[in-house]
């Protein structure tokens, strides 16, 4: 009997999903990195995307602009929202293929990349960190790859020609924190 790609992602986030995010809130703290560049564990985005439009932001006076672009394999068909933080706080959450951008003050700043699938927060396996030190008029692209055997992100930077494919061949995302 042959099982499908997404009932073995399935089968796997039911039974592990639970576990992970107890782990992840106990062993957090235990890793200064995560704690200095994620947000909360409870913030959960409602995110829309827009196939139709690709909007490009450009560096505001004395700011960097950084462009996160989410990729993930073509066969998953359930959603996964990667929630992308900045030191210490989301600033965003991409989903099916997408990607959105933020401004930055030039500097050392602390990137954070976490997928989040069904309500529950993935473990502390499941975060990828990133430095970033921003120059004043720079835009930096990051791809944010989320593997389909336990949803782990790998979060790295692109060189501009590729970044600006990722944008143009994906939707663009808007997210908001959901209301409690």
């Amino acid at each position: 009997m042959k099982i499908s790609v997404e009932t073995r992602i399935l089968f796997g986030v039911v039974i592990l999903c639970p576990w992970m995010s107890l782990a992840h809130a106990e062993e957090r703290g235990a890793f200064p990195a995560a704690a200095v560049a994620c947000g909360a564990d409870d913030v959960e985005f409602d995110v829309k995307t827009d196939k139709s439009q690709h909007p490009t932001l450009q560096p505001e006076a004395g700011k960097a602009v950084v462009y996160v672009i989410e990729d993930i394999p073509q066969q998953v068909s359930f959603h996964i929202t990667q929630r992308v933080g900045l030191d210490g706080a989301w600033v965003g959450a991409n989903r099916e293929r997408s990607y959105f951008a933020f401004s930055v003050d030039p500097g050392v700043h602390h990137l954070c990349a976490s997928v989040h699938l069904g309500g529950f927060a993935a473990g502390p396996s499941t975060i990828s960190l990133r430095r970033l030190t921003a120059e004043t008029g720079r835009v930096y692209y990051f791809r944010v790859a989320t593997y389909d055997r336990g949803f782990f992100p790998d979060l790295q930077p692109v060189d501009e020609d590729e970044g600006q494919y990722l944008v143009e061949t994906s939707a663009h995302s808007t997210s908001h924190p959901k209301q409690k």
